[in-house]
């Protein structure tokens, strides 16, 4: 998922930039409260001029229990700063007005129930904001039009009958979507209101509504009169078979792009009008590759100009010249950025151990002259934000609000490569800050989620956390993950379990050869497919001392049945389960639940009670599963409707669960080195 997964990543901080490092910082290693102090820095926009960036900072505050957020001004030229947004601790999303002397934002306004997420205008002379939306829920996303005078913005309808609702006349007809859902989903749709205030206009309305899930479905035509969009047949999640559409401003008269694929993401007009590019699936209905398409605004076939790169591409961001796009997405160990011209050809920045922020996304804006701003980090610094004069220019950086952590004695990373079958699966470790290869050393494996994802060489918080407590960390990336091409990631379909396993296993071989590994003391973990992949694993012959499991899918039925993707995930599961026997005993096969009679792992499972991606359903087959046969289990629930924790309460205990729980059982001299080989 895209907007709602975005904002759930580690957790954030306040480190002043400029402060002295106390001594006694830079001799200690990262520790598992540091990561609570992370100052995360995002969304990075370059001003009109290219003189200056915008970037939304957000600390954590376990007082409030929220990521407190405000909107730093950053000068390219100085890297000097200021706050230009605080004191509206949910602020997103600023955008410059076209002509630079103005930032629009969205931030919460009013009081308990009424309390929504509204449109923002500020001046950037008197520092004055203005409200400009009442809008009845939360406004999702907005774009300025290109002479400034109207920003276009998304969001719900009230719910309908609300006087009924309110008597218990609460009843809905259940489609496509989430079993968490306790109401039907309102379809998102378009309005405009005016620059100056006024009240808004709606563009929109009835079943199709824009994709929930997209941070970017709808972008203006330079000449303002057209807006394009993608839209799905209904706002049930399940419902992803989008579409691109021509929105007349003037009329709202609406038109569907001749040759639209079927799924379709991310739409934008080239600057001088004549293109429009849009994210698709190479081969529909599959989620794997994710490539850019350019059509002709006014008609015509579609270029798939970004097969050449290969790669499962995230973020398109159009050139000022309208002649080329930087395309971004992972890479092997990184994440990379390339200009690609509109014949296909492209060239990778030199990013060096430079990584882009995103989590199915990439940080970055392109401004005048190709230059560039990004929201990055490196192997041993957390996010900071980054500048690019030009696409070949080396990355400078701009800001250091995570020098205090980067001053810390943190494990040094590697990637590293092996063989699995006919593939090249690669991986990242993280090693203690005191690794001495002659030395045996606990494995922990941290497996990513997705799975069309991967683990890079970038800062991770809880990897250095458990690095620091004396074990290894390998964070293998298993066909499936999305940073190979495209036939290693599609090499997942309809083997989600058993060809990943392979994987794994095999790079676990590769490490013990090195000599280090100390193969009594291996944990599995993971979050999400990272917890699927742990369950998988846990029913293979070789025996592992513990395992975290976290939001893990145990049960592909419950994910085709419950899960907000539902009938979505037949694109790796393969065709309806309820179409034929053999579809119902696929599903099975591929389901870790299959297995569980060869569980024997000490497991802790962590999930949340409203989890819409992955149905807790899915946590109480997992622990019975293994209480039942008499498997040392700890099932941890926390009552919140998210995938993972983002708060940063809940999200602390969940990592200080996950930690305690791989030193009950690795740590030298615990009880659990009792328990006897299988």
């Amino acid at each position: 998922m895209k907007r709602r997964l975005r904002n759930c990543w580690w957790l954030l901080g306040l480190l002043w930039w400029g402060a002295g490092v106390p001594a006694a910082l830079a001799q200690r290693p990262f520790a598992l409260a540091d990561i609570g102090r992370l100052v995360n820095v995002g969304d990075p926009q370059l001003s009109p001029d290219g003189r200056q960036i915008l970037v939304v900072v957000s600390r954590p505050n376990p007082a409030t229990n929220r990521n407190e957020a405000e909107v730093v001004l950053v000068d390219v030229a100085t890297g000097q700063r200021r706050v230009l947004v605080a004191g509206r601790p949910t602020v997103k999303q600023p955008r410059w007005a076209p002509a630079g002397n103005r930032v629009a934002f969205l931030a919460r306004a009013g009081t308990g129930k009424d309390a929504h997420t509204q449109l923002f205008i500020q001046s950037l002379a008197s520092g004055e904001a203005r409200q400009l939306t009442n809008a009845v829920e939360n406004v999702q996303l907005y774009s300025w039009s290109p002479d400034g005078q109207t920003l276009a913005y998304s969001a719900a309808d009230a719910p309908t009958k609300a006087a009924e609702i309110a008597r218990g006349n609460d009843s809905f007809e259940v489609g496509n979507g989430s079993a968490t859902l306790t109401a039907p989903p309102a379809p998102d749709h378009l309005w405009l209101v005016p620059a100056s205030g006024g009240p808004a206009r709606r563009l929109t309305a009835g079943p199709l509504s824009l994709p929930d899930d997209s941070s970017a479905p709808f972008a203006w035509a330079p000449d303002g009169r057209t807006l394009v969009c993608v839209l799905r047949p209904s706002a049930q999640t399940g419902d992803q078979e989008t579409r691109v559409y021509m929105l007349d401003v003037g009329t709202g008269a609406v038109r569907e792009l001749p040759g639209s694929p079927h799924r379709v993401d991310l739409p934008a007009y080239s600057p001088d009008g004549r293109w429009i590019s849009y994210q698709t699936p190479r081969e529909a209905p599959y989620y794997e590759s994710l490539e850019f398409d350019v059509v002709p605004a006014a008609g015509g076939a579609a270029r798939h100009v970004c097969r050449g790169l290969d790669r499962n591409l995230q973020r398109a961001l159009w050139s000022p010249d309208s002649k080329s796009l930087f395309v971004g997405g992972n890479d092997a160990a990184t994440v990379a950025i390339w200009q690609l011209g509109l014949d296909g050809k492209s060239r990778r920045l030199p990013l060096g151990a430079v990584s882009p922020n995103g989590s199915y996304w990439v940080e970055m804006a392109v401004g005048r002259r190709n230059a560039l701003a990004l929201t990055a980090n490196e192997p041993g610094r957390p996010a900071e934000l980054y500048y690019l004069a030009s696409p070949t220019a080396s990355p400078r950086r701009l800001t250091d609000f995570n020098h205090e952590t980067a001053a810390l004695a943190l494990g040094r990373m590697e990637a590293v490569e092996w063989t699995s079958d006919n593939l090249r699966p690669d991986g990242i470790l993280t090693y203690p800050p005191d690794f001495d290869p002659a030395r045996k050393y606990p494995l922990v494996l941290m497996m990513h989620g997705g799975p069309s994802n991967a683990s890079r060489l970038a800062f991770y918080g809880l990897g250095q956390a458990v690095a620091a407590r004396g074990y290894v960390v390998f964070q293998p990336n298993y066909r499936g993950s999305d940073n190979l091409g495209y036939a290693f990631q599609r090499a997942i379909r309809e083997d989600v379990g058993a060809g990943p396993g392979r994987d794994v296993l095999a790079g676990i071989a590769a490490l013990e050869k090195r000599g280090w590994v100390d193969t009594s003391r291996i944990a599995l973990s993971g979050a999400s497919y990272g917890g699927f992949m742990t369950a998988w694993l846990m029913g293979e012959s070789r025996r592992w001392r513990c395992a975290v499991a976290a939001s893990a899918v145990v049960d592909l039925l419950d994910s085709y049945n419950l899960s907000d993707n539902n009938v979505a995930n037949a694109g790796h599961y393969g065709p309806s389960p309820w179409l034929s026997a053999d579809n119902l005993e696929r599903y099975q096969a591929q389901s870790p639940l299959s297995r569980a009679r060869r569980w024997h792992t000490p497991t802790l499972i962590l999930h949340n009670v409203h989890d819409f991606r992955v149905p807790i359903a899915n946590a109480y087959k997992f622990y019975h599963a293994l209480r039942d046969n008499g498997v040392p289990v700890r099932f941890v629930a926390f009552p919140i409707a998210a995938h993972v924790p983002a708060d940063p309460v809940r999200s602390a205990e969940w990592n200080r669960l996950w930690v305690e729980w791989l030193d009950l059982y690795l740590a030298p001299g615990t009880a659990s080195d009792a328990i006897p080989s299988k």
